[in-house]
Formats: C-alpha cells, sequence, structure tokens
C-alpha cells in the first residue's frame, strides 16, 4: 500500500511563462502564442503580471477570457487555447499529470495536412534543442504563424464537423505514446491519490506514523527561457 507521495501537491507541476510578444502579421499585428488542444490534462493560470488574454475555443464556441495580475483561470481536456500579449504577459503555469502538457500532451492547430501521421506533424513543430538560440526562435515562430492558420480555419467554420476532425486527427497523433503517458499519470496524480488513501485508512485505525516521515523540498528552475508553445518558460526538473 502506498504511504507516501513526494511530488508536487496532486501530482501537479508547474512553470513560469512570459508569453511571446511576437506579432502575427496574419492576424492583425496581435501578439502572443501557439493555439493548441490537450487531451487527457486540465491546466491552469496564475497571472503574475502584465495583461493579456486567453482565447479559447471548444464545441461550445468561441471565448475571450482577460488575464491581469491575480486572475486565475484553468479550463479542461479539449479546450483549444491561445494565450495573447498585450502587456507583458507572465504566468505560473500549473499542470496536470506531473507536467504531461509539457512532455507530449498537447497537439497545434495546424493545418490538417501537417496531421496525417506523427512524423509530419513532428517535421514542423519539434524545436531541435542543439540549435543556436536564433534558429530555435524561427522554428518557434514559425510554428506559432502555422498553427494560427489551422486555428483560424477552425475559427471560422460552420457547423462541428471542422472541429470533430481536428479532435479526431489529434487522439490519433498521440495513441503512440499513450502507454508512456499513463506510467506517468501512475508516477504522479495516482500515486498521490492512493497515498492520501492509504493515510486515510491509517488513520482510521488510530496509526499516525506516517507523520514521522515528514520532509520538505525546494527546487530552483532547472532551465530558463526555453521556447515554448506559448511563450519562453522556466521550468522545473523535480516537478515532472
Amino acid at each position: 500500500m502506498v504511504s507516501g507521495f513526494s511530488g508536487l501537491p496532486g501530482g501537479v507541476a508547474v512553470s513560469h511563462l512570459s508569453v511571446y510578444d511576437w506579432p502575427a502579421e496574419a492576424d492583425g499585428g496581435v501578439c502572443g502564442g501557439t493555439p493548441h488542444m490537450h487531451l487527457t490534462c486540465s491546466e491552469g493560470y496564475v497571472v503574475t503580471g502584465g495583461r493579456g488574454a486567453v482565447q479559447t475555443l471548444t464545441t461550445s464556441g468561441y471565448e475571450v477570457t482577460p488575464l491581469a495580475a491575480g486572475t486565475v483561470a484553468w479550463f479542461t481536456p479539449g479546450t483549444i487555447h491561445r494565450l495573447v500579449n498585450e502587456d507583458d504577459l507572465r504566468i505560473t503555469v500549473l499542470m496536470q499529470n506531473s507536467g504531461l502538457p509539457e512532455a507530449g500532451d498537447a497537439v497545434l492547430t495546424l493545418p490538417p495536412r501537417y496531421l496525417t501521421d506523427p512524423e509530419t506533424y513532428a517535421s514542423v513543430t519539434v524545436i531541435p534543442a542543439d540549435a543556436p538560440e536564433a534558429e530555435q526562435e524561427r522554428v518557434a515562430r514559425a510554428r506559432r504563424d502555422l498553427a494560427l492558420e489551422g486555428y483560424r480555419a477552425l475559427r471560422e467554420a460552420e457547423g462541428p464537423e471542422a472541429l470533430a476532425a481536428f479532435h479526431r486527427a489529434a487522439a490519433t497523433l498521440v495513441r503512440p505514446r499513450l502507454a508512456e503517458w499513463r506510467e506517468r499519470w501512475e508516477r504522479g496524480a495516482r500515486a498521490a491519490a492512493e497515498a492520501t488513501g492509504a493515510q486515510l485508512d491509517r488513520l482510521e485505525q488510530g496509526d499516525f506514523s506516517h507523520l514521522a516521515d515528514a520532509g520538505v523540498r525546494a527546487e530552483q528552475p532547472s532551465a530558463y527561457g526555453k521556447f515554448g508553445m506559448c511563450g519562453r518558460l522556466d521550468v522545473y526538473k523535480g516537478t515532472v
């Protein structure tokens, strides 16, 4: 029986995000990140500075949620989302399942011709880790603009067929990685929930011995300024 869990509460992960200030010429010069969707993870934003918005698209329609310092916003799997930076927008991101949203659970809203198979998708989305920073930025901007092309088509489509087709393509793309995702969930959120259950069982029996195993952990970011989907990221190795 599981007796303890040393990760962040609930098996979440965090990163610090500075939303891209790159204007998108094809979108009237609006600055912001890359529209995408998660398939198994909820994600939350704690806005720590600046001002902007998150655009969302679901089967219920298109919405815009304003973001300012102090705002807490979150959304569930299946929500296509795009961050807009109006004035130095900075966010602490809370990610379900031990950071799975940054470890694979994301499909960009690329045009359908790029969603046919994992290799084609990767050819326009993977940022080479060993490339110079200028090249990484070029790739990140190019994939952002490509995803905006598909995003605009989804927003402008009449009826549910286009969104359903994107959902279908996204689910097919990630299928080869589901076993890996399940392992992360089992080590994280599932283990955290089972640890709580075990502790409740012990307390009901008058056993409080797990309290003697208490511990404290602290970390600094393991990497600063990584090119993410929505902006530059400071990430923590131990939370994922």
